[in-house]
């Protein structure tokens, strides 16, 4: 992991081992490259990002101990100047904006890494924000949609749990017609057709995690 002065000093940060030596091939065969250190999860990164100092970071999201989205608002706080780059297999659009907000600047399909992920290290490296077509995309269809309040997030989450509405009203501390309410707001903001249609489109769009 020696690099000299003109590479792309670049961190990877991912919990899966198979997909920090895939990427270690595709980042070893650039000359205008070098992987000077890997971590496993959020804490991890932000010692390894303290010892190195990287030009680039790749951020995996959801991992244990920290997840990834904690790792970025931790390191831009102490190096604002850090340049992150999100790789995931979620394209929803709220993960996407609140990794965008927590100070990534790029958020890239796993998937397509080795079609996209050279690229997008330059482009970030070069100072350049960039996203996935995909998720350029899931932004732009969600764009102008009326966003949950927290309430309505909140009840959400606990129909995706299989809750009935007296058990989310208890929960909640909130009357049963409160909860009828907020499930009417959920169904229309989110198009759908029913409850379980909801949570599926909760999960997928990153409102809501199991």
């Amino acid at each position: 992991m020696s690099a000299n002065p003109s590479q792309i000093r670049i961190l990877v940060v991912d919990d899966h081992p198979l997909l920090r030596q895939g990427i270690a091939g595709l980042v070893g065969d650039q000359p205008d490259m070098s992987l000077v250190a890997e971590a496993s999860n959020g804490r991890e990164a932000i010692l390894q990002f303290r010892a190195h100092r990287p030009d680039v970071t790749l951020m995996d999201l959801q991992m244990p101990e920290m997840n990834g989205l904690d790792a970025i608002v931790a390191i831009r706080g102490e190096f604002p100047e850090a340049r992150i780059i999100m790789l995931t297999t979620y394209d929803g659009d709220v993960q996407v904006l609140r990794a965008l907000k927590a100070g990534a600047r790029a958020y890239l399909l796993k998937n397509l890494l080795r079609k996209e992920l050279l690229e997008t290290i330059r482009a970030v490296h070069a100072g350049k924000k960039t996203l996935s077509p995909e998720v350029s995309y899931q932004l732009a269809e969600h764009a102008t949609d009326d966003a949950l309040t927290p309430a309505e997030i909140a009840v959400l989450r606990l129909i995706a749990a299989g809750n009935a509405n007296k058990q989310i009203a208890d929960q909640l501390s909130i009357t049963e017609e409160t909860v009828k309410g907020r499930v009417k707001n959920i169904l229309s903001k989110l198009g759908a057709n029913d409850r379980t249609h909801a949570a599926m489109i909760g999960l997928k769009r990153g409102i809501i995690e199991i």
